[in-house]
């Protein structure tokens, strides 16, 4: 079973946070995840990315950058991809279907196959990193959501405010955010569409909620300076 993040691909044990630095053990698993998506044909791709295709590669957002997808390379904001997030698009590319996400109904993390075992770690890494931010988030939530081709969540359930975001063009994560206030803690709660597990693995969900999470303080603090 092919997994990532905190679970295995081929059997090698592969913790993203940690291999950032170490791009000689990701690269090989990019490039092979690419080379497999690459047996699609162009226009399966343009359709399940869905994506334009011009000059020998893909284009479309991704983590609120533009993304070039290459048979051997990736790149995204003008730079080539070393990092784990290289990892989680190649593997986009090669399991994602001309589908729309199903937003109604919502799904939490550990809902999905084998997610329960790892809701801990998901809801440090991609929850409980944004509760110090919220009322950050809460100011600058137009630019976040521009950013990542998002929308506002009319429909959202008694919060204080929602908003839904596309680190992936069809991976949609359904965020509801609960300010901070002298009786209760900052919250953050962090869902997908009810068939986000048909776009990627489980694992990959998890780990593109994670680096969400990390894009969006990023944003945050840049707007901030």
């Amino acid at each position: 079973m092919e997994k990532t993040g905190w679970f295995k691909i081929h059997n090698i044990v592969i913790l993203l946070p940690y291999l950032t630095s170490m791009s000689q053990n990701i690269l090989p698993i990019q490039k092979d995840y690419l080379q497999r998506a690459w047996t699609r044909s162009i226009q399966e791709l343009e359709e399940a990315l869905p994506a334009h295709y011009a000059k020998d590669c893909f284009h479309f957002q991704a983590f609120g950058e533009p993304c070039e997808l290459f048979p051997q390379e990736i790149i995204l904001g003008g730079q080539r991809l070393t990092g784990p997030e290289g990892i989680l698009i190649a593997l986009y590319a090669l399991h994602t279907r001309k589908e729309e996400p199903q937003l109604k109904p919502l799904k939490t993390f550990k809902q999905f196959p084998g997610g329960m075992g790892y809701q801990g770690a998901f809801a440090m890494n991609a929850e409980k990193v944004l509760h110090p931010h919220v009322i950050a988030i809460e100011k600058r939530k137009e630019e976040i959501v521009l950013r990542f081709s998002g929308h506002p969540n009319a429909d959202g359930p008694r919060c204080d405010f929602s908003f839904t975001l596309y680190p992936l063009p069809r991976v949609a994560l359904y965020y509801i955010f609960n300010l901070p206030d002298e009786e209760f803690p900052a919250s953050v709660t962090c869902l997908f569409a009810s068939n986000a597990d048909r776009f990627l693995p489980v694992a990959g969900l998890a780990d593109t909620a994670e680096y969400t999470a990390k894009k969006i303080i990023q944003l945050i603090t840049e707007i901030k300076s």
